[in-house]
């Protein structure tokens, strides 16, 4: 399915309720190459991006065997489809999967290893040089890419795979795009059990999120509207209650920050419970409490901040006996404290048959909510000027 084929001819946007002051102009994000469009088009963003990857010769990378290690070399966006690929591949991985966020490769990294290096533009110099690096060491490289790129020349040169992802969104819309490529060179290298009814199961799922967070929903029937509103004005605290949730609370916090432009904490609960769950005691937590003054306006912006957790629940799957079960009590435990301190708790529950599916479930919605706050706030989420000026002065420095 190509993206002109999504669905979204039509699709009008509202406004979200006045009563939370969440208002934004949904113009521009609903059409074509805008924020919400960008993620209403993951499925066949998926879809397209499977069919790329089938395509571009992955088979040949298993004619060596099985490697000694894989690198998935990126920043930003790129950087998580590592995260993805260790988390879907799971403990019992035969080899161990490392996400390289900095120039060039590891010292040990030689033609025993594989690099991925993933790049939406095709010209992140982190990328560009991980596949250099990787092809003068003789090392099997996939690169993943927007065609006609640098990184494609590149990996011509060196005779290497090359997945080209066409550019119709910024990197952090692109996930799944990415991603897709990188977990079917990993099938190819045997260490994922990734069939095709598993990505179809996926974009399935993705199709359905971006209908049940359509613009023209309202908000008691929007869950990413919802979740928008109940993040309002305050400061996130995301919480995943396995690795596979954590991979997708990271996600939710690098959305919150580039789209909404809002602090957030972000992590694993595994984490939480060796000293991050001190938050819940802190000023913007339980001592928050004794702070707020009964008779002042609810309106008043010198209200107090306070603490919103959204605490993105995976139980696992019944008779998988892949890995360690997630440890449902902790996930119980942070609700339970949260709910006795006054804290808010969004809890989020992973869905699906297959673990790509169960990420998709715990990442669609929170996305579609870090565009809708942005938008409640004025913000447009497809442009950031903080980063075009880093940008700017990092290339002004060299």
């Amino acid at each position: 399915m190509g993206l002109e084929d999504d669905g979204l001819a039509g699709i009008t946007g509202d406004r979200l309720p006045d009563e939370r002051r969440i208002e934004g102009d949904l113009s521009e994000s609903i059409r074509p190459g805008g924020a919400l469009w960008a993620l209403a088009s993951a499925g066949p963003q998926l879809r397209e991006s499977a069919a790329l990857a089938a395509d571009a010769g992955l088979t040949a990378l298993a004619e060596e065997g099985r490697p000694r290690a894989v690198v998935v070399a990126g920043v930003g966006t790129a950087a998580r489809t590592g995260d993805i690929l260790a988390t879907v591949a799971g403990p019992r991985c035969p080899v161990p999967i490392l996400g390289h966020r900095s120039a060039g490769v590891p010292g040990w990294v030689g033609a025993a290893d594989v690099v991925i290096a993933v790049s939406a533009s095709g010209r992140s110099p982190e990328a560009l040089a991980a596949a250099e690096a990787a092809a003068r060491r003789g090392a099997r490289l996939v690169a993943i890419g927007a065609p006609d790129s640098e990184l494609q020349a590149l990996a011509e040169r060196a005779r290497a795979s090359f997945v080209a992802v066409p550019r119709r969104a910024p990197a952090r819309l692109s996930l799944w795009a990415l991603t897709v490529p990188v977990l079917m060179a990993a099938r190819e290298l045997g260490l994922v059990n990734l069939v095709e009814a598993d990505i179809a199961e996926t974009a399935r799922r993705l199709d359905e999120d971006a209908e049940r967070c359509r613009p023209d929903a309202d908000a008691y029937v929007n869950p990413a509207k919802e979740l928008a509103m109940n993040l309002a004005g305050s400061i996130p605290v995301v919480w995943g209650s396995s690795p596979l949730a954590g991979v997708a609370a990271r996600r939710f916090g690098d959305m919150l920050a580039a789209n909404s432009r809002y602090p957030v904490v972000s992590g694993e609960l595994g984490e939480v419970g060796r000293g991050r769950v001190g938050l819940l005691d802190g000023v913007f937590g339980s001592l928050a409490e004794g702070q707020t003054d009964i008779f002042a306006d609810p309106e008043d912006d010198d209200q107090l901040t306070r603490l919103r957790i959204v605490l993105m629940r995976d139980d696992g799957l019944d008779g998988d006996d892949s890995g360690p079960k997630p440890d449902v009590r902790r996930a119980d435990a942070v609700a339970d404290l949260a709910a006795r301190r006054g804290v808010r708790c969004d809890v989020l529950p992973a869905e699906g048959g297959c673990s790509l599916e169960r990420l998709a479930s715990l990442i669609a919605v929170p996305d579609f909510a870090s565009v809708y706050l942005a938008l409640a706030h004025g913000l447009d989420p497809m442009r950031v000027p903080a980063v075009s000026e880093m940008k700017d002065a990092m290339l002004g420095s060299e």
